[in-house]
């Protein structure tokens, strides 16, 4: 297996260092680098023609793209710890979560520092509305889904994203708070 990922920190690369950090796992790692356009040569392109990083090259030469992908394949080979649920009904609150997190946090975190005037300010309105229900979401639970995994990943990433656009907790997220204070601990999420 070859991972690629790139040599900054771009969110879904992080999110999969996390994730890799999370599960005790080293994997052969390729860093490109994504300003000098290193993702756009044509032997790249003919892995992935989207251009994207992460992806996980397997040895027979299949091209798994896509974090989340690369993610559920690795989770069947290393299940332990489990970070997208252990069974049924954990596996589908991780995904809900992560799929709140990354639609309603990540991607409109994005969209409020990559844009500019009405649509970053609509963005931060809709951010705020969305870490509230988050925050709602928390009550009575050390992690997103109850207990440590991608879904928490996703929301770390989310609210990384959005500090770029000079963003704060609001003091009344007391749950969404105690979260992030435990997460800042975690030695993976400095890797």
């Amino acid at each position: 297996m070859l991972l690629y990922l790139d040599t900054r920190r771009a969110p879904n690369p992080r999110k999969m260092r996390i994730y890799l950090a999370e599960k005790g796992l080293t994997l052969p790692v390729k860093e490109l680098d994504l300003r000098a356009g290193e993702q756009r040569t044509p032997e790249f392109l003919k892995k992935n023609p989207f251009a994207g990083v992460p992806i996980l090259e397997l040895d027979d030469g299949t091209v798994i793209a896509e974090s989340l992908a690369i993610m559920e394949y690795l989770e069947e080979l290393y299940p332990t710890p489990p970070l997208l649920g252990a069974d049924p009904v954990t596996r589908a609150l991780v995904r809900m979560w992560e799929r709140r997190c990354e639609i309603g946090a990540y991607l409109t975190a994005s969209r409020m520092v990559l844009s500019k005037g009405e649509v970053s300010d609509q963005a931060r309105k809709t951010l705020m509305a969305r870490l509230a229900l988050i925050n709602d979401g928390l009550q009575g639970k050390d992690w997103v889904a109850g207990q440590f995994s991608l879904a928490d990943i996703t929301l770390f990433i989310a609210l990384d994203t959005a500090h770029h656009g000079q963003f704060a907790l609001d003091p009344a997220w007391g749950n969404l708070s105690r979260w992030y204070t435990a997460i800042k601990t975690r030695p993976s999420v400095s890797v």
